[in-house]
Parts: structure tokens; C-alpha cells; sequence
């Protein structure tokens, strides 16, 4: 439906995808869903010349995160549990590792690629730096309670950003640093 208001108003499309590219179309619906939205971008550009540009988020944490429910992300999800007193949750044995990046930095290159007119041009938008769920877990102290959960299907073993192509077209680089963030919240 966007991409045909975008084609009938001659209107640009950043499209939100997804770092679960990297990890199996067929591992999860998420994934699925995600390929496919990148794909019609693709196709509008291709038949309609649609400007459309494809940001691929990892992890994405900061102010305003989901911090509870199923589209909590995991930062949301300990801040949330931190502040509450409550164990962290860590699902699986908490050796995935994970690319995560700051809204802010999301911010940044969804405005620059909101700047040009793009045919599908896909950007890895994330710090190109991934932790451990435990070390995640760590950065709230390394004594901090914590729970372990079952494993869940459909998760990938390993999120890392390859932003060069980002730096390289948009001038864009992250600047967050997670263990920054999380610093701010155990004080």
C-alpha cells in the first residue's frame, strides 16, 4: 500500500529492514516478511522508478524502546528488569552474539537516505561491533541476578553489521556506543 501511495505521489520510501536477512528467509516469518518488503522496494524502483532506499537495522536500542511484551528488544527488555529490581532474562545459554545499534545512529541514516533518490539501494545501518548476550548481562554488574530461558526458535546464532557501504555512499557512521548507554542506566 505505501509503495503504491509512493508511486501514484511520485513520494520517496525508506523501508525499515531487517539484520535477520543474513539468517535464513525461511527461519522465521519475521525474516520472511522483512526480505519480502525489501524485495517489492526493489521491484517498484526497478518497474515504477520509485525512489526507494532499504535500511537494514541490528538491535536497534535507546530512549523510547519497547521494554516489555513480544517486540521488546532485548536492551529494552533488561533496562525494564534492571530498573525493577527483577533478574535478567537470558534465553538460551546467552552466547548469541548481537550487533546493536543506537536510535540516534538509525536516525542519521534513514535522514541521509531520505536525501537521494536511491533504486533499491540496500544500507547495513549498525556499529559493526557485536557482544554476547552475557556480556550484555555483564555490562548491568556481573554479580546482577540472573534467569536462563529456553531457547527459541527461529534464533540466530550471530548479528554483525558490514556498514561500509553506508560509510562509503552516505557519509554515515555510528556513533553510539552500547556500553555507554548501559553505563548511563546503572548509575
Amino acid at each position: 500500500n505505501i509503495l503504491e501511495i509512493a508511486r501514484k505521489f511520485n513520494t520517496p520510501v525508506v523501508y525499515a529492514g531487517s539484520s535477520s536477512f543474513h539468517h535464513g528467509l525461511y527461519e522465521s516469518p519475521y525474516a520472511w516478511s522483512k526480505f519480502s518488503g525489501e524485495e517489492l522496494c526493489k521491484l517498484y524502483s526497478s518497474v515504477y522508478d520509485v525512489p526507494t532506499s532499504i535500511c537494514r537495522f541490528y538491535n536497534v536500542y535507546g530512549p523510547y524502546q519497547v521494554e516489555v511484551g513480544t517486540w521488546a528488544t532485548v536492551i529494552g527488555k533488561f533496562e525494564n528488569q534492571f530498573r525493577n529490581n527483577k533478574p535478567l532474562t537470558i534465553v538460551g545459554d546467552g552466547e548469541q552474539r548481537r550487533d546493536f545499534t543506537h536510535i540516534d545512529d538509525i536516525v542519521d541514516g534513514l535522514v541521509k537516505c531520505s536525501e537521494q533518490p536511491f533504486r533499491g539501494e540496500v544500507f547495513e545501518l549498525g556499529s559493526g561491533k557485536n557482544y554476547s548476550i552475557n556480556e550484555v548481562a555483564d555490562m548491568f554488574g556481573k554479580d546482577y541476578p540472573r534467569i536462563n530461558l529456553p531457547a527459541q526458535p527461529g534464533e540466530y546464532d550471530r548479528t554483525l553489521a558490514d556498514y561500509s557501504s553506508a560509510e562509503d555512499i552516505l557519509g554515515w557512521k555510528p556513533k553510539g556506543k552500547l556500553d555507554k548507554y548501559i553505563k548511563s542506566i546503572v548509575r
